[in-house]
């Protein structure tokens, strides 16, 4: 049976494609049923407060970094949405005095513009929320190395290559866009061999680091969350780590706020990991088959899938 369009952009692949019996069971979830879906190699946690729920997130930078030794060189990939966790996390480490010279740390992705990454000095750079916001608020006594840090550029060479040099990745960690990507790991264009069906679970997870277009879903989010909706501003391409270097990590937990991802999409990614379903057209759910994924989740912003006039 042919799979349906997408209701949001026809040319491409999304969520919307799927059988509306998934996607019906997905929106009928309480928050209740959400935490009954952990299952072995697939956990789910809720937090009460927002202020516990982004000390977690900060206290697993803290917990990775402090498994680095000389010997043991340990990183953590992490993103820019969210980004609250980042001061927290300089913090912690200048408060408890952690030394981080044998510590790592990738960028999950970047802009791609006119053939280049962006500028870290331009305000979108992703790079420079991840200084502003962290690495340069950490005490000189205590950063990591700048050779240890691994930012995403046009030439992916040098990145990939990190990943390769016997650094252990303990976390990667991310949030959940609104094509439930992680990173700008988006659905792929209606067009050529993915004309009638997305790309297999088995052809997506074989990506590794790499410039991709972005699906306008991802535009219009990224307008909404970084540039006031002013979709103009937002580049149509980025620089994202792949599935290859994410199954590389030996966890990958997701931050569940409610400012990213609405309700019916957090539900969705969790129903499908917990049930084994994998399907590119949501590539969140090809972390079902990586051995530890852990979702994360504010209360306050799980909501609720029902129609109500505003």
């Amino acid at each position: 049976m042919a799979r349906k369009k997408s209701m949001l952009a026809p040319d491409w692949w999304d969520f919307t494609t799927l059988p509306d019996e998934l996607l019906n069971d997905a929106a009928k979830l309480s928050a209740s049923d959400i935490e009954q879906l952990s299952r072995p190699g697939f956990k789910v946690f809720i937090y009460d407060t927002i202020e516990e729920f982004y000390l977690a997130e900060a206290l697993e930078y803290i917990t990775a970094w402090r498994q680095a030794t000389a010997d043991n060189p340990v990183g953590v990939c992490g993103p820019i949405g969210p980004t609250e966790q980042l001061p927290l996390v300089a913090r912690i480490v200048n408060e408890l005095k952690i030394p981080l010279a044998h510590a790592h740390f990738w960028g999950m992705d970047e802009w791609f513009v006119d053939g280049r990454e962006i500028d870290p000095s331009d305000p979108i750079s992703f790079e420079r929320a991840d200084r502003e916001l962290c690495f340069n608020r950490i005490d000189h006594k205590y950063r990591i190395p700048e050779l240890n840090l691994h930012f995403p550029k046009a030439d992916l060479t040098q990145y990939i290559k990190s990943w390769e040099s016997g650094v252990r990745c303990a976390l990667m960690q991310g949030g959940q866009g609104e094509t439930k990507h992680w990173a700008f790991n988006d659905p792929v264009k209606r067009e050529g061999r993915y004309r009638d069906e997305p790309p297999s679970p088995e052809e997506f997870r074989k990506l590794t680091a790499r410039i991709v277009d972005l699906h306008p879903v991802t535009c219009m989010q990224n307008a909404r969350t970084s540039g006031g909706g002013v979709v103009t501003g937002i580049p149509l391409q980025a620089i994202t780590v792949g599935p290859v270097q994410t199954w590389k990590a030996e966890k990958v937990s997701i931050w569940h706020a409610g400012t990213h991802d609405n309700a019916f999409g957090q539900r969705l990614t969790a129903l499908m990991i917990s049930k084994h379903i994998a399907d590119s057209s949501v590539p969140m759910s090809l972390l079902s088959d990586h051995p530890n994924v852990q979702f994360n989740y504010f209360r306050g912003g799980i909501g609720e899938c029902k129609t109500e006039m505003h």
